[in-house]
This record gives structure tokens, C-alpha cells and sequence, in this order.
């Protein structure tokens, strides 16, 4: 062979054996094509990191993540000015009701589910037993966990609604367990605040999930349960950190599912999107997915790890309305921020009330004060840290008596105030009402941070004292603070009408009829309506 010839074939030969390392590597990898993608996620998802660097050896597309809280991540998503390519959020309903909010005027991005997680209740075992044995059937409820909350049995952590999308969902489930429907919840249904109750039991929240998480850890001893995602609490008692394992709870009257959703924010990067999309709804991926990070997978034939197999049973509605959601977030942080409410009871009396109404009276008691058992009844009984005072009137005001519920003994005293005493023979309902403002001024003015309400119930008409036109009067003629005070008025026995509904529309309250039904029903409908 000649000289000459030897270095143009080595050269060709060299040549072609890398144009095919590269076209294999290009094969069998997706390494090649070097996409990043810019992603804007949930900062619960951090426990998918592993499997993002599986992720960019087999789509070439690495995934830059940008972690924040779900509600603060969805608030940042402005169409038009995303800085983002991609969305991962734990849930895109927020989200969908802000450009539900604009009028129809914005798409929503395309969304690809990825994996799901209900969120649940982690309860120490011996906690669990207890709520269980006072069920009839064995199953806890939402209404359980608000009872045992609202009499301090009960110790809870939950993260911020306001923040986070678990405690966002933990908050719609309790609240549409509390109205009852089955259905997603309407404004009608969080027109008063009956969940304060349950939120007194809240010893523990945080600004994200995984903080919550960490925080229970350095607090268990002093908490009785963790509300947070399914996923979370399998992986706390998997890592060895607790003292001992949570019994995971399914609430019977249901959960609101998080599903994971990917959002597509720039259309220029979709072919990028569909290969993430693909190879996360893989069942390859989707079985690493349930393994290291305990979420279901979305393909019910994927093998479930044994800890997943517990069935989610009944799924909540998430609100289709803005107004909604902003209503009980609005409630949340008067509950969380502002003290225990004080509530005043002026109750009627007067020689009418003997014999059966007053013994439904102080039955009405009993019953606010745990011994109504059904699910209503258990959202709306008295909590801890809530005042009640309690003002008898017949031709005046005859005497009066306050608590501040911490305990059963309290509830004695209260219980055992409005058992003795004689009636009055007249019905000074007005002059009563006034003086029950009276003594508001002084707790608005020695407290001014804490909500107040009054509650008026009286069987008959008016026949002593001043009437209703100069209650109004001298009502009109106080000072801003006292005025917000509402007064909720229970129409009983032969009790009128219209006087007490234009008296609770002064106010700002309003009347609610017992002759329908019973004075306990009547008592429970206004629970929670303080401002």
C-alpha cells in the first residue's frame, strides 16, 4: 500500500464510525436534543427529583424547577406574562377559577394529569380508637374530627389554605362536609362560619407541605394528628422519624383528590411537553412514581404498592365559584387570626316559657354543648375559648351568668344556670335588647378583636318596657363598633313576626323561625354567623 493513500481512509473510516456513534447515541437516548424546560411547581413535588434525572436519560429534557406553594404559585400564573414554559402543580382548580374569574376571555393551558393523592387525616392510633368508638358504624367523619377539635380533645396540624393546595383541599372538604349537600359548596353554604370549632383544634400550620411535614415531626408529642396528603403521611412513616406510626384516615364523608396536572404555558415548547407528558404516563414511570413517591398512579391496572390499596371512596366537588373560595379563606384567617368569638343568648323567661318550652330549652343547651350527635350538631357545638353569656329577661333583665368553654365543667355551669331560677310574669323583649347592647359597648370597648353576636329568642309578643321603634332609636344612636354587633333573633311559641325580623335586619342579623321546627335546629342555623 502506498503512503499516500493510508491517511484519507483512516480519515474516512473515522468519519463514518462517528456519524453512527452519534446516530445511536441519538437512538437510544433522548440526551440529544439538550431540551430545558422552565417549570413552575408545587414544592411538594421536590420528592420527584430522582425521577427527573431518569426523566432527561430517556427524553433528553431536563425539567429547571421553580418550587413554591400551590395557591402562591397558582396567584403568579398571569396569562399572557408567564415566565415559565411549564405549570406542575399539585392542583390546577385555583388556578381555573382565576381565568374562570376573567370572564372567559383566557384559555386555560393545555393540562395532562400525572398521578394523584387524596388528602387525609394521620391520626396517632389511640386517638383513632377513641373517635372510632363513638361512631356508630366505626368510620371517621369530618364531623368526628370537628367535635373532638371543638371540645380540645383533639390537636391538629394542617398547612395554610391560603398557601398551600393541601390545606386548601382539607379546608373544602371539611367545609363541604359541614354543609351537608354532597354537592360543591354554594356561597348559601359558607354564608356563616360553622367550621371554628374544627379550626379551634388547629395547633400547627405552615406556609408549605413539606415544612408542615418537618414541623410534626419536631412536635408530634404534642399533636394528635397531621391533615396533609395521603402520599405525605405514608412517607413520614416510612422515614423512621416518628415516635410512632399514624393510622392513615379516609374521612367517610370525603376528600378532595389532588391530581398533579402538567400545564403547557409556552405553545412553542408542546413537542418538549408531549415527551415529558408521554414518558410520565408511562406505566414504567408511572410504577417508579408510586414507589418512590407514594401517589397513586392514574392507571388503575399498574400493581398498587399494599399501602395504596385502601380505596379512596368518596371524592368531593371542588367550588366552581371564585366568590367561594374567597369567602372561606376569608373565614379561615378570621379563625386562625382573631380570638375565640363571644356569644350572648338573651332568653325569654316570662311566665309563657313553663313547663315543656323550657325544658326544650335547656335541652337546646345540652345539645350545643356535645350531646347532639349528628353531623350538624357536631360542627356547630360550643368550642373551646368561646365565651357564652347567658342574660335571662322577663319584665327586665333578670340576672346573667358568662363561661369560657375549656372543658365539661364549664358547660355544668352554664347547664345548671338555666335550669334554676323562677319565670317572669311580662315580656319586656326590646328593653331587654337594649341592655344586652349595653353591656356589648363594654366588651367591644375592653376587647376590641374579638367578635361578638347576639342571639334573642323570646315566645311572645312585646308587652313591657320600651317598644321596638325606640330600640331602634337608641341602636342607631351608638357608636360604629356596637352597631356591628348583629343580633340574630328565634322566633318561638306565639312569638310575632315582623318585629323580630325588622329588629335582626337593624342589626344586620337575621330571624330565624323555630315554630317549624325545633328551638335546637333554630339555635344550630345561626352558629358561626358573628361578622
Amino acid at each position: 500500500m502506498r503512503p499516500g493513500l493510508r491517511l484519507p481512509r483512516l480519515l474516512t473510516l473515522w468519519l463514518v464510525l462517528a456519524l453512527l456513534a452519534t446516530t445511536t447515541t441519538s437512538c437510544s437516548s433522548g440526551e440529544g436534543d439538550g431540551t430545558t424546560l422552565d417549570v413552575l411547581a408545587s414544592s411538594e413535588l421536590a420528592d420527584m427529583k430522582p425521577l427527573l434525572d431518569d426523566l432527561r436519560r430517556d427524553t433528553g429534557v431536563t425539567l429547571r424547577m421553580d418550587y413554591r406553594g400551590t395557591v402562591d404559585a397558582s396567584n403568579g400564573l398571569t396569562p399572557g406574562r408567564y415566565h415559565h414554559d411549564l405549570a406542575w402543580l399539585s392542583s390546577d382548580r385555583w388556578f381555573q377559577l382565576k381565568l374562570k374569574g376573567a370572564g372567559g376571555r383566557v384559555e386555560l393551558p393545555l393540562s395532562q394529569r400525572t398521578m394523584f393523592s387524596p388528602v387525609v387525616i394521620g391520626m396517632k392510633r389511640s386517638v383513632a380508637d377513641r373517635l372510632r368508638r363513638g361512631t356508630k358504624d366505626g368510620q371517621i367523619s369530618w364531623a368526628d374530627v370537628a367535635d373532638a377539635a371543638a371540645a380540645g380533645s383533639l390537636r391538629f396540624a394542617m398547612a395554610d389554605p391560603r398557601r398551600t393546595n393541601s390545606g386548601l383541599a382539607a379546608l373544602v372538604g371539611v367545609a363541604t362536609a359541614a354543609a351537608g349537600t354532597g354537592k360543591a359548596l354554594r356561597l348559601e353554604d359558607v354564608s356563616c362560619d360553622r367550621l371554628r370549632g374544627f379550626f379551634a383544634g388547629q395547633a400547627l400550620t405552615e406556609g408549605s407541605t413539606t415544612a408542615l411535614a418537618d414541623t410534626f415531626v419536631r412536635r408530634q408529642g404534642e399533636l394528635d394528628a397531621l391533615i396533609t396528603y395521603e402520599s405525605s403521611l405514608l412517607s413520614l412513616n416510612a422515614g423512621g422519624r416518628l415516635g410512632e406510626p399514624l393510622e392513615v384516615v379516609y374521612p367517610k364523608d370525603g376528600m378532595v383528590l389532588s391530581d398533579y396536572p402538567l400545564l403547557l404555558l409556552d405553545p412553542a415548547k408542546r413537542a418538549a411537553y408531549d415527551k415529558v407528558v408521554a414518558w410520565l404516563r408511562s406505566d414504567p414511570a408511572q410504577k417508579k412514581i408510586m414507589e418512590r413517591t407514594l401517589r397513586r398512579p392514574l392507571d388503575t391496572s399498574v400493581p398498587r404498592d399494599s399501602r395504596l390499596r385502601h380505596p379512596v371512596g368518596n371524592a368531593l366537588y371542588f367550588p366552581d365559584r371564585q366568590e367561594v373560595v374567597d369567602r372561606l379563606l376569608a373565614d379561615y384567617g378570621g379563625a386562625g387570626k382573631a380570638k375565640p368569638a363571644r356569644v350572648m343568648f338573651l332568653l325569654d323567661f316570662s311566665g309563657s316559657m313553663k313547663g315543656g318550652r323550657m325544658a326544650e330549652l335547656r335541652a337546646t343547651f345540652d345539645g350545643l354543648g356535645g350531646a347532639d350527635d349528628s353531623r350538624s350538631g357536631k360542627f356547630v357545638r360550643f368550642y373551646q375559648g368561646e365565651t357564652l353569656t347567658v342574660l335571662r329577661f322577663g319584665s327586665r333583665v333578670l340576672d346573667q351568668r358568662s363561661v369560657t368553654y375549656h372543658g365539661q365543667r364549664d358547660l355544668d355551669v352554664l347547664r345548671s344556670f338555666i335550669a334554676s331560677g323562677d319565670v317572669d310574669g311580662a315580656t319586656a323583649v326590646w328593653s331587654a335588647l337594649d341592655a344586652a347592647y349595653d353591656k356589648v359597648a363594654g366588651m367591644v370597648r375592653e376587647d376590641p378583636g374579638r367578635p361578638v353576636s347576639i342571639l334573642l329568642m323570646t315566645d311572645g309578643e312585646n308587652n313591657a318596657g320600651m317598644g321596638l321603634d325606640a330600640f331602634v332609636r337608641r341602636y342607631q344612636a351608638r357608636p360604629g363598633p356596637v352597631r356591628a354587633v348583629r343580633t340574630f333573633t328565634v322566633r318561638y311559641g306565639e312569638a310575632g313576626t315582623a318585629e323580630l325580623d325588622r329588629a335582626a335586619r337593624t342589626t344586620g342579623g337575621r330571624m330565624v323561625d323555630a315554630t317549624t321546627g325545633s328551638l335546637l335546629d333554630a339555635f344550630k342555623e345561626t352558629r358561626g354567623c358573628v361578622h
